[in-house]
């Protein structure tokens, strides 16, 4: 009779009571960075892959921004960081910036004048967590927050509870405790943050008792600082492939202790009978950190996808994305539709509260989540800076329509134009081939949507620099290695970039090479020489990974991907020759890439000849 009772009455009381929301946001998790998209076999993650049974995992989820606290407000708000004017992640520094101004000056190097960002967010905004507060659920925000400190802390955003009510952009000093929090000690030593803050939550969520409730499990991982367990770094360091782009045993280390957190959190709902009545969302505030470096390498590798945080390619924006929501959503599925981080305040509020969303810059993904076809034109996404990071861009905006992409790159073109790049996603995802010049249509096209994005979200916009100088304009610090990453070499002639260092020796060059981008450029080349050119190189190499060319023209001074080609290195320290044709009839500037990892490059022979067979020797 009780369990005639149970299949009969169970369901109706269960989806009587309100669900419970539980929102995890990773931190600077790549969309490679997870076994979601069979595009790793060094990271483990297999509490995502259960989320994902669960639930459906979206393979065009992007985060309002390449960098996390323009994401993080327009999760809260559903509102574009275009309109909140939250661009960059200055929300620790301790100027209180509430509304976006253009920008006063900018070096003679740079085309645009970027804005000034706002640094906290407004408690005028209606955030989720207030929605929910007043429908009657139980508030909590765990882990980073990187909005403002007080008054501008979780707890005047409507939550009830915020730990470790730590502003800053990332762990108070490492993983592995001893910790630098505030207020916030660990309970053992060595006690690893991520797995303090799933139990933190989880005992929360046990407090609750009957009360619904919505968490905010916003993970400190995978943010630097680069640590993690001992134990791990020596399980992975010893599955390490060294021919493979992800090779970071303490990275890979740093991966596994965010899914233990994600199965704690999914074991706690088991144990406590929520699973049935929690949705869960899943997803990252931008693309995985290939930047920094750890262990000889960069963190990680966001291929196929280009580029990575801070930038505007794939690699910046594109991120994982679960979505749990029983009774709704069909186990185990999967969607392609183009969704953004602006889109979970409409569907959560509409989904779970039957409410009206505030006017916002999102739509709601429940048709998506019922398996229909989702009706929307685009996504957008806002970065109106430049920072110095490899494969990083001008201020700039995009536009996803469908399988095409559109870049506009503000004022960096002739006479203070915008400049596009133009991609098709479904035939070039890793953004090889820029189509603008061969599709001037669809480039109309979709900056006209571009432009109403930003008139409806009254940006505030970058303005044509009236210091640029283009003398002093330097196409070497624009490309696959920004201005902070390059300097000048020793040798006369060459720059170089900040992982490599470069001398003479026996009438060639030494490139040593500390981390996974070295180069070295030159603007030494002779002047009225003409191409199609061929250049010559003799080399050996004990370094590891893809090498190439970049050359730049008067008409196009920036080192970017379109303009260079692969140069077939075998890094075993023998001596080879290479040689490459580059499809120009006037030169600039050249880059050497000799690889992508640690190691030291000679170079014995390098010569430029033009069309008319002259050979002009490059080497000082």
């Amino acid at each position: 009779m009780v369990r005639f009772f149970l299949l009969i009455f169970l369901p109706a009381l269960l989806s009587a009571q309100p669900m419970n929301v539980i929102f995890i946001l990773a931190d600077d998790l790549g969309w490679s960075d997870t076994t979601l998209h069979a595009t790793t076999t060094f990271y483990q993650t297999p509490n995502l892959e259960r989320l994902a049974r669960r639930g459906m995992t979206f393979t065009r989820a992007y985060s309002a921004s390449p960098l996390c606290s323009p994401t993080r407000s327009a999760i809260l708000t559903g509102l574009s960081p275009a309109r909140t004017g939250i661009t960059t992640p200055n929300c620790h520094l301790p100027q209180v910036v509430l509304e976006a101004k253009p920008g006063k000056s900018a070096p003679p190097t740079k085309h645009a004048i970027s804005p000034e960002t706002v640094t906290r967010l407004k408690t005028e905004y209606r955030t989720l967590a207030e929605v929910f507060r007043d429908a009657g659920y139980a508030t909590g925000h765990f882990g980073k927050w990187h909005l403002g400190a007080e008054p501008y802390s979780p707890l005047e955003h409507g939550f009830d509870v915020d730990v470790p009510h730590h502003p800053g952009p990332g762990p108070a000093g490492s993983f592995v405790a001893p910790w630098k929090f505030a207020n916030f000690k660990e309970k053992s030593p060595g006690e690893h943050l991520e797995d303090r803050m799933a139990a933190e939550a989880s005992a929360w969520m046990e407090q609750q008792g009957d009360r619904p409730f919505f968490l905010n499990y916003w993970q400190f991982s995978v943010h630097a600082p680069f640590d993690a367990k001992k134990s791990l770094i020596d399980k992975h360091r010893a599955r390490v492939d060294p021919s493979d782009a992800q090779r970071s045993p303490t990275y890979a280390a740093m991966v596994e202790s965010l899914d233990d957190a994600v199965g704690t959190l999914l074991d706690t709902l088991d144990r406590l009978g929520l699973a049935e009545r929690t949705v869960i969302v899943f997803t990252s505030d931008n693309g995985g950190n290939m930047y920094n470096e750890i262990d000889g390498t960069t963190p990680t590798s966001n291929r196929p996808l280009r580029g990575g945080k801070a930038t505007m390619f794939e690699g910046g924006t594109r991120v994982p994305c679960v979505v749990a929501w029983p009774g709704l959503v069909a186990p185990g599925s999967r969607s392609d539709a183009l969704v953004q981080s602006e889109d979970f305040f409409p569907t959560l509020v509409s989904g779970l509260l039957k409410q009206e969303a505030p006017v916002g810059d999102g739509v709601s993904l429940l048709p998506t989540l019922r398996g229909e076809r989702l009706a929307r034109e685009a996504i957008f996404q806002y970065f109106p800076h430049d920072p110095g990071v490899p494969d990083w861009l001008p201020a700039s905006v995009s536009v996803h329509r469908g399988d095409w992409k559109l870049i506009r790159l503000f004022h960096a073109g002739a006479k203070g134009a915008h400049r596009h790049l133009l991609f098709h996603l479904g035939k070039d995802v890793g953004e090889q081939h820029n189509l603008a010049a061969a599709e001037p249509q669809r480039v109309a096209e979709l900056d006209a949507l571009i432009e109403r994005f930003l008139e409806r979200t009254g940006a505030v916009r970058p303005v044509p620099n009236p210091a640029f100088d283009p003398a002093k304009y330097r196409p070497e610090l624009e490309g696959k290695s920004g201005g902070k990453a390059a300097k000048k070499a020793t040798v006369p002639g060459w720059q170089t970039s900040a992982q490599a260092q470069l001398r003479r020796e026996g009438g060639g060059l030494v490139i040593q090479s500390t981390g996974g981008d070295p180069w070295i450029s030159t603007r030494s080349l002779p002047k009225d020489a003409k191409g199609p050119f061929r250049l010559e190189l003799r080399l050996s190499s004990q370094s590891r990974g893809e090498a190439r060319v970049y050359f730049a023209t008067p008409a196009a001074p920036a080192f970017v991907r379109e303009r260079s080609l692969p140069l077939t290195v075998s890094h075993n320290g023998k001596v080879e020759s290479v040689s490459v044709t580059l499809p120009v009839a006037t030169l600039s500037a050249l880059r050497l890439d000799p690889s992508t990892a640690p190691g030291t490059v000679r170079v014995t022979h390098l010569v430029l000849i033009d069309a008319a067979g002259a050979r002009h020797a490059l080497l000082p």
